[in-house]
């Protein structure tokens, strides 16, 4: 890595914290951008971790989940996934996200993704599993998840992501690498 990479080119003045609720901190930092004026820049800090998981069986199909997106205003469908609280590891939460929003407990879970999901305003992370050997023991949804259950084949779910059906970054991402490693036999 060249020096000038890994050199911080902004200078943090102050910060306040604008909002905060369960889920999310908002902050306001001054700061001199990299040329040396003065500047704001507002950062969301996550107080959990996304956590996807792609279920696929013995002929590769999976389930996929739609629900309403609130701030969108817009049906979407979407990977399973769900929130990973702060002292919980990826792997529980996945385990527990893959009951509650599919029904089904897996023998093996295999992480292929680790992302930034939004990194010029958030320090949003998330994680992707791979769950096979899996076996229905029945939804168990949170209070605020209305979800429609859609089972399908892989390359079908594929091709919504490339028809543009499917349009949460998430998804996207953890649904384009789980592809390239079932293309390259390597899942």
């Amino acid at each position: 890595m060249k020096k000038n990479e890994a050199e911080n080119p902004w200078t943090r003045l102050s910060g306040e914290m604008k909002y905060e609720n369960p889920w999310i901190k908002v902050t306001e930092d001054k700061v001199k951008n990299p040329v040396g004026n003065d500047g704001i820049y507002g950062v969301v800090h996550f107080k959990t971790h996304a956590v996807a998981i792609i279920p696929l069986d013995e002929h590769n199909n999976t389930l996929i989940v739609g629900q309403y997106r609130y701030p969108l205003s817009s049906y979407e469908w979407e990977v399973v996934e769900g929130g990973c609280p702060e002292g919980t590891s990826p792997l529980e939460t996945a385990k527990r996200e893959l009951i509650e929003e599919v029904g089904l407990r897996a023998e093996k879970f295999e992480m292929i993704l680790e992302m930034q999901l939004s990194n010029s305003t958030t320090d949003e992370l998330s994680y992707t599993y791979i769950a096979r050997g899996l076996t229905y023991v029945g939804e168990e949804p949170e209070e605020d998840e209305k979800l429609t259950i859609r089972k399908l084949p892989f390359e079908e779910l594929y091709q919504m992501v490339m028809n543009g059906e499917i349009r949460d970054g998430l998804s996207i991402g953890s649904i384009l690498k789980a592809k390239a490693l079932l293309d390259a036999g390597k899942i």
